[in-house]
């Protein structure tokens, strides 16, 4: 068992299934030492677990708690893309889509949901820059959405 694999044990997480491409793109693309992921939606079992806009039908520990499945499913695609996360240097960045009602402002927060994830999971190479920008809506109706890009060894 990898010492990534080890850690996602200890802290009780298990990565879900890699959710397929719904459309005309890849979920990830290895270039060099970089592994580019699609955006990834909070889902549980293949379904959207988080739907609607924050600020409005979606409170904020909801919201950590989507942008948390995203982070999810992006590990879930880095450990296809690269077989074992063990390899991963570091999250270079991500970059997410909060589904907000236009008077909400604290996208960062419920970023912090992917943020925290990956510094409990990868430790310092966890630790990247980001994005976390309003958008007026996601597919699905989801509340975020997450693509990362991934420095490997």
């Amino acid at each position: 068992m990898s010492a990534v694999e080890k850690r996602l044990s200890e802290l009780g997480i298990q990565l879900p299934v890699p959710a397929a491409a719904v459309a005309n793109y890849v979920p990830y693309v290895v270039t060099g030492n970089l592994v580019f992921v699609s955006g990834q939606l909070p889902l549980e079992n293949g379904k959207p677990a988080v739907q609607g806009k924050l600020g409005a039908q979606v409170g904020i520990e909801d919201g950590v708690r989507a942008a948390r499945l995203c982070a999810l499913g992006l590990l879930a695609q880095l450990k296809a893309a690269v077989g074992d996360l063990d390899r991963v240097k570091r999250v270079v960045r991500l970059t997410a889509f909060v589904a907000s009602d236009p008077s909400f402002t604290d996208q960062p927060k419920v970023v912090n949901g992917a943020s925290d994830l990956m510094v409990e999971v990868l430790g310092e190479a966890g630790r990247h820059a980001r994005v976390a920008v309003g958008a007026p809506s996601l597919p699905l109706d989801v509340a975020v959405e997450i693509e990362g890009i991934f420095e490997i060894a």
